[in-house]
C-alpha cells in the first residue's frame, strides 16, 4: 500500500475529513489531498514532505516513521545530516526577516558618551584652581597663598553593553507545528513536531538556525529578549540568530 493510500485509509478510519486534518496540521487542504494521491510536489521539497507526513500521521493517530522510511526509499534515501537543509538555510541571505538589520548604534553611542564625559573632566581639571578661588572670594573667605584647590573627582566612564555569551533560544509552542534547529557548523539540535504548550531551549556559541513549519505557531525568546511570533501564520519561516541578536529595533516585535 502506498503512502497516500495509507494516509487516506487511516484518516477515514479516524473519522476525520481533509478539512479537519488541514486545520489541525496547518497544512493546506490541496496539499493534504495531493499527499493522499502520492503527489508530494506541492510540499515544496523532500524535506518539507517528510515534515508534512509526520504531522498528518500524528493527527490521524499512526506512527509516522514507517511512512517516512517508505518515502525515503522512494526518493533516494534519507538526507545526510551535514547537508540535509543546506538549500533551506541559503534563504537566510535572501529573507530580510531577522538576518539583516540596521547597524547597532548602541555601542557607538556608548563610546561617544565616554568621550564627552572624558572631555568634560579634562576641562574641569585644567581650570579647576581658578574656579575654586573665585568661589571662595565670593563667599568672603580669605584665600591662602599656599592653599591648593581640591581635585575634582573624575566621572566614571559609562560601561559599554556586555555582549551575550553565545546564543540562547527559547521556544514556546502556541499550536502544533514541526521545527528544525541547527547550531554551530550545522550541528543538529532538534528536529520534530512541537505540540501546543511545549517549551524548548537551545544554545550555541556562534549561530542558531531555525526552520518553523508555521511561523505563527511559536513564540521565540532570543538571548533573553521576547521577540514574539517567529513569522506569519501558516507560513514556513527560516531564521538565523547570533550572539548580537536581537537588535534594539526588533525588541517586542510580534
Amino acid at each position: 500500500m502506498s503512502i497516500g493510500e495509507t494516509l487516506a485509509r487511516e484518516r477515514e478510519r479516524a473519522g476525520l475529513t481533509i478539512t479537519q486534518v488541514s486545520l489541525r496540521t496547518r497544512i493546506r487542504e490541496s496539499v493534504v489531498r495531493g499527499m493522499e494521491h502520492d503527489d508530494f510536489t506541492a510540499c515544496g521539497g523532500n524535506f518539507y514532505a517528510r515534515g508534512h507526513i509526520r504531522s498528518v500521521a500524528r493527527v490521524i493517530g499512526i506512527d509516522p516513521e514507517p511512512l517516512v522510511q517508505q518515502f525515503d526509499e522512494a526518493h533516494g534515501g534519507a538526507p545526510q545530516p551535514a547537508s540535509a537543509t543546506a538549500s533551506v538555510f541559503e534563504a537566510d541571505q535572501q529573507v530580510p526577516l531577522r538576518g539583516r538589520r540596521s547597524p547597532n548604534w548602541t555601542a557607538a553611542m556608548a563610546v561617544a558618551l565616554v568621550l564627552v564625559i572624558g572631555y568634560g573632566v579634562f576641562q574641569v581639571l585644567s581650570r579647576g584652581g581658578g574656579e575654586h578661588h573665585t568661589a571662595q572670594q565670593v563667599a568672603g573667605t580669605p584665600v591662602g597663598a599656599g592653599t591648593a584647590a581640591p581635585d575634582p573627582t573624575p566621572a566614571s566612564p559609562t560601561p559599554s553593553a556586555t555582549p551575550h555569551k553565545g546564543v540562547q533560544i527559547k521556544l514556546k509552542a502556541r499550536r502544533s507545528t514541526w521545527v528544525q534547529v541547527r547550531g554551530d557548523k550545522g550541528r543538529p539540535l532538534f528536529a520534530g513536531v512541537v505540540q501546543e504548550g511545549d517549551s524548548k531551549h537551545w544554545s550555541a556559541h556562534k549561530v542558531i538556525r531555525i526552520v518553523v513549519g508555521d511561523g505563527g505557531g511559536v513564540r521565540l525568546t532570543v538571548n533573553g529578549q521576547d521577540i514574539g511570533k517567529a513569522g506569519k501564520t501558516g507560513r514556513v519561516v527560516t531564521l538565523k540568530f547570533t550572539p548580537s541578536d536581537p537588535k534594539p529595533e526588533d525588541a517586542g516585535s510580534a
